[in-house]
């Protein structure tokens, strides 16, 4: 039960960090976005018109499904 409660919390606490970390640098989540797009995407000189594609990543569906899929797990283990 012990373990339980430990994910449970590092879950939240992580949670919370990362939405600090966003808050006090409120530039550092576009910076983000516009690395990853960069490292994913080839250079410009391959593609003929120079479009660029937008990835959109839901963080916070990510989050929100990890702690669910820990809570899943966590009471599985428990219960077996």
């Amino acid at each position: 039960m012990q373990w339980l409660a430990l994910s449970l919390v590092a879950s939240i606490v992580l949670t919370v960090a990362l939405n600090v970390a966003l808050r006090l640098f409120p530039r550092a989540g576009d910076r983000l976005e516009r690395e990853v797009v960069n490292l994913a995407s080839p250079s410009r000189t391959d593609r003929p018109n120079g479009s660029r594609v937008r990835v959109v990543v839901p963080w916070r569906a990510m989050l929100l499904v990890s702690l669910l899929l820990t809570l899943l797990v966590n009471v599985w283990l428990w219960l077996s």
